[in-house]
């Protein structure tokens, strides 16, 4: 009865016209289609702290299959640039859940995020594969969750035939430059890190090595366990130590 007295009430209000069904704008569609999501979230005026997600497959200088969920690097560079340059933005969170990709993509990455003036944390949920680890740890400081994973293992060509020996040196050089990274930005010692990729057993068909929460941290790939609360506890405190360091300089 109640619904019905309130319907009344509204047709008999003067002026009163039956509300139309809104329907999604050409842009709304858009970004739905092109980004799988219904809204693009915004930072709020007050913060200063900018989120960056490196999600799905990397993708580098070849596209991937469209029903690929992945991370373009010409689309994350530009964004470093803009963090960089915006003085509104005084730390960067950058959240993974990657399975790895394209290898000199994610250096270029890493390279830019190692490079940053900014304070940078870190935090791997649910996966930081392949070339998913030095992006983890070029960062100022990195955070794991428990059930996160990370997997070591050497460079690869998938499907391609190597049949000249200028390959595999390349190859090697290549790798030489992750594990030459990965070491310098964590405190993992390179023995160990080479003896995590090279394990055999822990993967199946494979060798490498899959490292859970607080092994990684055990291992001295990643700083510290934990969630985005304390991803944002740290890197406040971080922000605010630069700025008191800033102070000190201009005065």
């Amino acid at each position: 009865m109640e619904y019905n007295l309130l319907s009344d009430e509204s047709e008999n209000q003067e002026g009163s016209e039956p509300q139309k069904e809104e329907k999604p704008s050409s842009n709304l569609i858009d970004k739905i289609q092109q980004l799988g999501q219904t809204n693009v979230p915004q930072m709020a005026a007050d913060s200063r702290i900018h989120c960056l997600t490196i999600v799905g497959q990397i993708e580098g200088h070849m596209a991937l299959p469209p029903q690929n969920k992945t991370t373009k690097y010409e689309h994350i560079i530009p964004q470093l640039v803009a963090i960089e340059q915006n003085p509104k933005i005084e730390g960067v969170l950058i959240i993974l859940n990657t399975v790895g990709g394209d290898v000199e993509a994610g250096l270029a990455i890493s390279e830019m995020l190692a490079t940053l003036s900014k304070p940078t944390v870190s935090i791997v949920l649910g996966g930081g594969h392949s070339i998913g680890v030095p992006i983890a740890v070029s960062c100022d400081y990195s955070f794991i969750t428990e059930t996160a994973t990370m997997t070591i293992h050497p460079i690869r060509l998938t499907g391609l035939v190597i049949g000249v020996p200028q390959t595999f040196e390349y190859l090697d050089k290549m790798q030489e430059r992750v594990v030459n990274f990965v070491t310098k930005h964590s405190k993992i010692p390179e023995e160990t890190f080479k003896e995590l990729m090279f394990a055999k057993g822990n993967l199946t068909r494979d060798i490498g090595t899959n490292v859970v929460g607080a092994d990684a941290v055990k291992y001295g790939l990643i700083d510290e366990v934990g969630g985005i609360g304390q991803a944002m506890k740290k890197l406040n405190e971080m922000i605010e130590i630069q700025k008191g360091n800033n102070e000190g300089l201009i005065q």
